[in-house]
């Protein structure tokens, strides 16, 4: 856990973290965080806040690429190396009680799922909401970055459709996922997940349960 700012404010406690949709990774993290926060006793005073990344701004909204392709490609390894990486992180997401369907995830564009996530938060249903999409891209294959896959997606956690379809209809939030990401920038945060506390502590990559436990306990002594 690194020290990355000074606190908010004291007597509570806030994390924020930086996540894409698409990260394999960040779907590990967040089953993490969830233990390490149920085992919290303060629990229930931990503010939570999504904040948008992008693993690759430029990829584009539809790709027939599968991740084993994407995955040889970016880190130059083997296609039998990148079938063995694959089955590592599926075991390790197994071992959180997550199915991952990486056979026929594909790569794509997160942006418009960002900008649904904000206005999912304005309406009190972020955590449903990254939730739903997690499970929608790692085990169900569907297509992140087709609009009305998008709209589905939010009228499952309760969002009105034609509100869903307005905001991605035009460019809503996409000042606030830029600010979101320009911010993760200034902290010096280069991969995802990535845990912000109180703007004190960071903690990078999806850390064991315990780890999280260990610093909400500490952050919260500290703003007590």
């Amino acid at each position: 856990m690194s020290e990355v700012g000074s606190p908010v404010a004291p007597g509570s406690v806030k994390v924020e973290i930086w996540s894409d949709v698409v990260c394999p990774w960040c779907y590990i993290g967040k089953r993490r965080f969830e233990r390490g926060l149920a085992a919290f006793e303060h629990r229930d005073e931990v503010e939570v806040v999504w904040r948008s990344f992008e693993l690759d701004p430029r990829a584009p909204r539809d790709s027939e690429e599968d991740q084993v392709e994407r995955l040889a490609r970016k880190y130059g390894m083997t296609r039998e190396a990148a079938l063995a990486a694959q089955a590592r992180v599926t075991g390790l997401a197994a071992g959180e009680g997550l199915t991952y369907r990486l056979d026929v995830a594909r790569p794509t564009n997160t942006f418009d799922a960002h900008r649904l996530l904000h206005l999912a938060a304005e309406r009190g249903v972020q955590a449903a909401a990254e939730e739903r999409l997690f499970a929608a891209y790692f085990t169900e294959g569907r297509r992140l970055g087709d609009p009305e896959t998008l709209v589905s997606l939010a009228g499952d956690v309760g969002l009105d459709e034609a509100a869903a379809r307005d905001v991605l209809g035009g460019d809503a939030y996409a000042d606030a996922v830029a600010g979101d990401e320009r911010e993760a920038a200034e902290l010096g945060i280069s991969a995802v997940p990535f845990f912000v506390i109180d703007r004190r502590y960071g903690i990078s990559g999806a850390q064991p349960a315990e780890l999280i436990h260990s610093a909400l306990e500490q952050a919260w002594s500290e703003a007590d």
